[in-house]
């Protein structure tokens, strides 16, 4: 069995939930993350920008509207340098005006992606995925991508389901077996 990593980028704080701005605990992304590691096992690796966004949703995003204009690729708090070892690839963010954020495109500019396969999630709340699929095969050349997930966000907490059969079919696709019972 090939071995999987999960990155992702998520937001806790103030987020959009159903057309109204909600303080969240946890993003709606980690919930997705955690639930793909927990269905196909392997690594999570939290992409997370050196200076955090602003705390009010509002202000976030004219930040991430501003970055996404200038094509920015801010500094991260950590990076992975490599993706050896690594079969599976599971990029995990919110569509923030139809692609991921910014951050997200930091660190897979970095990795080489000759021969990974590579599965899309986002989590959304109108957009689905956006152009993000799109985006991501400009960036990760040499990557086999298989099938892409949207996830709306207001559903996130409660989308294991969901999100464990998609794996179920993404693993099928690269020819593997899930871990899950």
């Amino acid at each position: 069995m090939g071995k999987n990593l999960i990155l992702y980028f998520s937001r806790n704080g103030d987020n959009l939930v159903g057309g109204l701005v909600k303080t969240l605990e946890k993003g709606n992304t980690e919930y997705c993350a955690e639930f793909i590691q927990k269905a196909a096992g392997g690594d999570l690796f939290k992409i997370e920008p050196y200076i955090e966004y602003d705390e009010d949703y509002y202000a976030c995003m004219d930040e991430a509207t501003a970055e996404q204009n200038r094509r920015a690729r801010p500094d991260l708090l950590y990076y992975l340098n490599r993706l050896d070892g690594y079969d599976n690839v599971f990029v995990c963010g919110p569509c923030w005006w139809g692609t991921y954020p910014m951050p997200v495109f930091t660190q897979i500019e970095r990795l080489d992606w000759r021969g990974k396969k590579v599965f899309p999630l986002v989590t959304h709340e109108g957009s689905g995925l956006g152009s993000c699929v799109r985006d991501l095969q400009r960036f990760c050349r040499g990557a086999v991508f298989g099938p892409g997930l949207a996830v709306r966000g207001t559903l996130a907490p409660d989308s294991e389901k969901t999100v464990t059969d998609w794996v179920v079919r993404c693993l099928e696709a690269a020819g593997e077996e899930s871990v899950r019972e």
